[in-house]
């Protein structure tokens, strides 16, 4: 009794743990919108597409927002309604390149010719 408790209990929690990932997007093929709504939605939203994916059956853009933030966003192929949104900071324009090191430093107070050049 205590082993068929168990294994009901396993495959429940199975099933639950696999409903509560919900970035998986099961739609057949035939169903899937073409990447161009694809991109028009994009546009819509006011995002720049870098790279368009198909990642665990789903449409996945990388590119920034409107505010040149990195996003990854998930799509649902056959509704294109968002699955999973979230902010990327390694592609974000603004920190894009990190500071030189030693960028900070203020250049030295040294005298100039009238030519631009050091005294």
């Amino acid at each position: 009794m205590t082993k068929s408790l168990m294994l009901v209990t396993l495959v429940l929690g199975l099933s639950t743990g696999a409903a509560l990932a919900g970035d998986d997007c099961h739609v057949p093929m035939a169903n899937w919108q073409a990447p161009q709504a694809v991109q028009q939605v994009a546009q819509q939203k006011g995002w720049t597409v870098r790279k368009l994916d198909i990642d665990d059956g789903c449409y996945e853009i990388k590119g920034h927002d409107s505010q040149g933030r990195g996003i990854e966003v998930k799509l649902d192929p056959a509704t294109l309604e968002m699955v999973e949104f979230e902010f990327e900071r390694k592609y974000d324009r603004a920190n894009t390149a990190p500071a030189a090191p030693g960028a900070n430093i203020p250049a030295p107070n040294v005298p100039m010719n009238q030519n631009g050049g050091q005294q």
